[in-house]
């Protein structure tokens, strides 16, 4: 029974997890662990072809299935009479936010501003991928979601942290071809597990 404004960055419902996070890297960890698959099929008695891959249809698989559900969720905040204010929000007192308004397929800033009146507040800010200041300013270094836009699959690909998503993203171009090499800084991968 509560008004509700959802303030979202992105162009489509669904956070970091849904657009750039862990459902694309998903479709595309499944799409490798096919390829995996049927090189193996051949030792107990099921051969296929050389394995060809086109990118930007794979790249069109996940876009897809992106597309399927953050349209759900848009169709579900619509039904439901949630209101959606697209950008970044910054709290300015205990009843106010301000929202840095983006527009277009990215999260460019508009330059202008609006102010939203809350009397409760649920912080769901996502997550950002870490920036390390000793890295350079190179665009052969990239974070997880350019890891999902790569235009072709590297001959040597090298993932700092060996994290769950940094393994994934591994794993997804390991089985695409290239050559991966994790670097950890602590004394075994997925530390937190």
């Amino acid at each position: 029974g509560l008004d509700t404004i959802l303030v979202e960055r992105y162009p489509q419902l669904g956070g970091v997890c849904l657009n750039v996070g862990c459902i694309p890297s998903k479709a595309l960890l499944h799409a490798a662990e096919v390829i995996e698959e049927a090189k193996h099929a051949a030792a107990y008695g099921v051969s296929f072809g050389e394995t060809k891959i086109d990118l930007d249809k794979l790249r069109a698989h996940k876009d897809k299935v992106v597309g399927q559900l953050t349209g759900g969720l848009a169709g579900m905040a619509k039904a439901r009479k949630v209101e959606v204010v697209r950008g970044y929000g910054a709290f300015l007192d205990d009843h106010h936010v301000q929202v840095e308004l983006t527009t277009g397929d990215g999260q460019d800033k508009t330059g202008e501003t609006k102010i939203v009146r809350f009397d409760k507040a649920i912080i769901a800010a996502g997550s950002q991928s870490v920036r390390l200041p000793f890295f350079p300013d190179d665009p052969r270094v990239i974070d997880s979601t350019g890891a999902l836009e790569l235009p072709k699959v590297p001959d040597h690909l090298v993932v700092i942290g060996g994290g769950v998503i940094g393994l994934e993203l591994g794993s997804v171009w390991r089985r695409l071809g290239a050559k991966v090499t994790c670097i950890e800084f602590l004394d075994q991968i997925l530390p937190g597990f």
